[in-house]
């Protein structure tokens, strides 16, 4: 997303989760300065219980040195030359999903359903070189899972009680 000194986003705003304020940052500027992070102003919150157990202790949720060493790995497919051959699979998926739509004309469609395969489409041919379909059940066990984590993120725990 491209982001213009016009396009408004809504403003920051802070919210709990229990003893920890979370900060929803909005503004382009003020997003590359946390996502920078040089300094370790922003420091990432620990993830607990099932969210931890659906994230693993991947580059997402590490930190540190284990953080700067698995982004070191991932890097390279985040150059320009590796995002530019990614770019006819994405254009092939983004077709797919328009001709399928132009079946569907004048019909509703279900736009987040649709979205989602295709970024399970993009994700399947870019990283793996395949097609969602042929990895269609991992990709729904997947989302089984963040349903499952979803509904117990919020769940109020007392130690010593399951």
């Amino acid at each position: 997303m491209v982001f213009s000194p016009s396009l408004r986003l809504g403003s920051n705003f802070l919210y709990w989760i229990g003893p920890q304020a979370q900060l929803v940052v909005t503004e382009p500027e003020l997003i590359k300065e946390v996502l920078n992070n040089k300094d370790g102003n922003y420091p990432k919150i620990d993830i607990e219980g099932f969210a931890k157990k659906l994230l693993g202790d991947g580059l997402s949720s590490s930190k540190g040195e284990k953080w700067a060493n698995m982004r070191k790995v991932a890097n390279h497919a985040f150059h320009a030359e590796s995002l530019r051959n990614m770019v006819p699979a994405m254009i092939s998926s983004v077709e797919m999903m328009l001709e399928k739509w132009r079946e569907h004309e004048g019909n509703e469609i279900e736009v987040f359903e649709e979205f989602r395969v295709l970024t399970s489409e993009v994700i399947s041919k870019t990283a793996f070189g395949s097609s969602y379909l042929e990895g269609k059940n991992i990709f729904d066990m997947l989302m089984k899972l963040t349903v499952l984590v979803s509904r117990n993120v919020h769940k109020i725990k007392f130690p010593g009680i399951r």
